[in-house]
């Protein structure tokens, strides 16, 4: 680990004694030793270089820069600045972090342009005030475990709940806070009204740190959780592979960014995707009943449970890793303490390592709160007459591993000239439609509300599935809107249009022709 570099600045004979106390402290304590290195000018080896020249490239170089500021003002160059007050330009422009210790003393014996200089920092900094050494150190000591928190360096707090360093209200996403109450409320008849403010929401979900946004508050509704340097790494990878082990180059390899809730809808649909699937026609509905090789449910549970309970604070990611014989899912972060994989195969209480998290989650019913999800898992497979899911803790990875159906060996197909399938030319067959949109159609057989199509495919987010998912449709011409002329009526909704009748026939055909081969 590279340690953080200090710089303290001051007039040196007027604070000798403080800048040596300084120094010791810094190196003899364990934490502050850990994790910084300190630099007085006066411990530098003389060199033959200015000494100016020598502080000001010091200054650039650092991390934190320590402002010591009493009564003198000390030498002035020719434009009437003192080493200090350049030294506390260069980090100003630089912006480095600055923390600013101002002796007490009577007002009177300041040097005027030292005044002038506390006055006008005051202003960019947070002032703090110190009569002896002491003091000083106890100041400064808190002042750098508030910088290791705001670095995700050093925790005091659970890494969902502490504050997310430069994150403010106009980093979220208000679509996001708008569908995630429209799923709440509908889910699980959350008490919030719909158009309720982000702020409001952030404060009934305790998602704010000394009213600060927390890590949970960016990662569940920022526009870009990523770009703030400790979220670099919420993400979940998902790849493919045609063999049962893992081969370069990857057919198919996507990363999912975003917030956590269309990190999961984009992963548990690149996983369906690209699985064995059946589809069988309704005996109670219009529209078909497709299943899966896996069942959805497992699957999402599975996604969702790795993102909900990863350990945030890990540079791994979430993996999803799709071979020929099974599902693969890879969360950093260990179990929580007194559980081991066999307890998670019976009855046991929910330990979420992210509550703050989890529980937006549970109100959007992506999550359950009972301990059930695994237990679920397991009599899904069951059902499905697939192996059990496999739980295993491997050093600081959990993996969770779903076996897929062996596949029966093809049958040969026999040459004949008699019997011909569909052309690829037929309606339909050159659309490369996601088996998500072709259930859409399907349920599209009768009027639907986008809410309605919106369960098919398990997503939250309504603009996004709008343009992921329903306008591609539309623009091929396979739905309509029933009420063309107001996209936004609380009426409107989807049916087929005559193509997408015929692409729906021009499927079932080929189906058929597949069996009686």
């Amino acid at each position: 680990m590279t340690k953080r570099k200090i710089f303290i600045s001051s007039v040196q004979k007027e604070f000798k004694d403080e800048r040596a106390a300084l120094r010791d402290f810094i190196s003899g304590d364990p934490l502050c030793r850990r994790y910084f290195d300190c630099f007085l000018f006066e411990d530098i080896p003389a060199q033959d270089r200015r000494p100016d020249a020598v502080y000001i490239d010091e200054v650039r170089d650092c991390d934190i820069y320590v402002c010591l500021l009493g009564n003198e003002y000390g030498a002035e160059d020719a434009r009437g600045s003192s080493a200090t007050e350049r030294e506390f330009r260069e980090a100003t422009e630089r912006g480095k972090t600055r923390l600013l210790f101002v002796k007490n003393t009577t007002e009177k014996d300041r040097h005027p342009k030292t005044a002038k200089l506390i006055n006008r920092a005051g202003n960019e900094v947070i002032r703090r005030r110190f009569s002896n050494a002491p003091e000083l150190i106890s100041q400064l000591y808190a002042a750098l475990v508030q910088y290791l928190e705001e670095q995700c360096l050093l925790q005091t707090v659970p890494f969902d709940a502490a504050s997310c360093r430069n994150a403010v209200l106009g980093d979220i996403d208000e679509s996001a806070v708008g569908n995630f109450l429209e799923a709440a409320r509908a889910e699980r008849k959350f008490p919030l009204p719909p158009r309720t403010s982000a702020k409001k929401l952030f404060t009934h979900l305790n998602l704010f740190n000394n009213g600060k946004l927390t890590h949970a508050a960016v990662l569940l509704f920022c526009r870009n959780p990523q770009k703030f340097r400790a979220l670099l790494c919420a993400e979940v990878k998902c790849m493919h592979f045609h063999g049962t082990e893992v081969q370069k180059p990857i057919p198919s390899y996507q990363t999912y960014r975003g917030t956590l809730f269309e990190q999961v809808d984009e992963a548990v649909d690149f996983v369906l995707g690209k699985l064995d699937r059946t589809v069988t026609p309704s005996k109670t509905a219009v529209a078909s009943d497709v299943s899966y090789e896996i069942p959805k449910m497992v699957i999402r549970e599975a996604i969702v449970n790795a993102v909900a309970h990863r350990d945030y604070t890990s540079n791994a990611g979430v993996q999803v890793m799709l071979f020929a014989d099974r599902l693969e899912i890879w969360n950093p972060g260990a179990l929580p303490e007194g559980m081991t994989p066999a307890t998670l195969r019976k009855a046991h209480a929910s330990v979420p390592r992210n509550p703050l998290i989890s529980d937006p989650l549970f109100w959007a019913r992506y999550i359950e709160r009972a301990g059930t999800g695994t237990i679920d898992m397991i009599a899904l497979c069951k059902k499905m007459k697939i192996p059990e899911p496999s739980f295993q803790q491997r050093g600081g990875q959990f993996v969770l591993i779903i076996r897929r159906k062996k596949k029966a060996p093809p049958k040969a197909r026999p040459i004949t000239h008699e019997v011909q399938g569909p052309s690829r030319h037929q309606v339909g067959t050159k659309l490369a439609l996601s088996q998500h949109q072709v259930e859409i159609l399907h349920k599209c057989q009768a009027e639907s509300r986008i809410a309605d199509l919106m369960k098919i495919t398990g997503r939250t987010d309504r603009t996004k599935f709008r343009h992921q998912v329903l306008s591609p449709l539309a623009d091929a011409g396979l739905i309509e809107m029933t009420v063309p002329d107001k996209p936004q009526s609380s009426n409107q909704k989807y049916r087929l249009t005559e193509k997408g009748v015929a692409y729906l026939q021009g499927r079932k055909r080929a189906a058929c022709f597949t069996a009686k081969l």
